[in-house]
């Protein structure tokens, strides 16, 4: 079978397909045969050498993909044509896969491979910093950075769902039209976003920060919160690590919290489905939908990965299988 791995560290151009064996399933895996995968910003990491898991090259990239159930074992609850949507730390960019169970989520009908594919870790990643990390209640204000992405898009549908308003930052005209699409309820750019939402929230401030950026945003991103608000740090694509002041926090009685989904989620079992369940109504009713950006062949994931790291991409791209 074919398989997109990694074959050196040098990033995007380190990336080839090339024939791999299929998988050989233990006895609780559900093997999937691959329909399309997404492409996410650890993908990138990896290819580099600079995500926090480093396994051995050569290696398969994919950290969330959909397809069809090929076999299940008794009492998983899956079985021999389900369609379903999927998440690993990375080996999901094949045409085969073998997982267990806990990574293999329930694919409606009336979502596509494509959308099936942009959901688990963008969508999983939001409800965790929502629900569980800044524990975010109906008619609060959602400020998102880097709105027009993968994790900012999913942020502002599953706030959305929760009952929140939500206020999008983006860098440009273009991507702040993806954000509205995207069900954005205001929208600013990130030159004067702080003034902005003062604006916006006559004064008060926003409830919950959810940044995916980093750099100078950091500031801010601090002095944007009301009283008791959340900043939530979801990643740094924006390249540096910022340092926070705690008197700031002292002052207004603010938070800044870390949201790391995937060491929390993976360790503990039924907990990504549960996530699922919760995002499940939202797909029903349309308020999740993600957007897709780009779609590519599956021998271009090296092209889609170099679009990610040049910041061109919006929404989430996708490998087609």
């Amino acid at each position: 079978m074919r398989a997109i791995q990694v074959t050196r560290l040098d990033g995007p151009d380190g990336v080839a397909v090339v024939d791999v064996p299929e998988p050989t399933p233990r006895e609780s895996d559900v093997v999937v045969d691959v329909k399309a995968v997404g492409v996410s910003f650890p993908d990138l990491l990896l290819s580099r050498g600079e995500y926090q898991l480093r396994p051995d090259v050569p290696f398969t990239l994919g950290v969330d993909f959909a397809g069809v159930v090929r076999s299940a074992p008794d009492g998983s609850g899956y079985a021999a044509g389900d369609r379903v949507a999927c998440v690993l730390p990375y080996g999901g960019g094949a045409e085969v896969v073998a997982l267990p169970a806990d990574s293999v989520f329930p694919l409606p009908d009336a979502v596509s491979f494509e959308a099936g594919a942009a959901l688990p870790m963008n969508y999983l990643t939001a409800q965790f910093a929502l629900a569980t990390r800044a524990g975010l209640r109906a008619g609060e204000t959602v400020l998102v950075h880097g709105a027009a992405g993968g994790v900012g898009t999913a942020t502002l549908q599953v706030a959305k769902g929760y009952g929140a308003r939500t206020i999008a930052v983006v860098s440009t005209d273009a991507k702040a039209e993806v954000a509205r699409a995207a069900g954005a309820d205001d929208v600013v750019l990130v030159d004067g976003f702080l003034a902005a939402t003062k604006e916006l929230t006559d004064g008060d401030g926003v409830d919950v920060v959810l940044d995916v950026v980093g750099g100078d945003l950091m500031t801010d991103s601090l002095r944007s919160l009301a009283p008791g608000g959340r900043l939530l740090v979801v990643g740094f694509t924006g390249g540096a690590i910022p340092e926070v002041k705690v008197n700031r926090l002292l002052l207004n009685n603010i938070d800044v919290r870390g949201v790391g989904w995937g060491a929390y989620a993976m360790a503990r079992p039924g907990f990504m489905r549960s996530q699922w369940d919760e995002l499940l109504p939202m797909l029903e009713r349309g308020v999740v939908a993600p957007p897709i950006g780009h779609t590519y062949a599956f021998d271009e994931m090296g092209s889609a990965l170099a679009d990610l790291a040049d910041r061109r991409t919006v929404g989430k791209s996708v490998v087609r299988l």
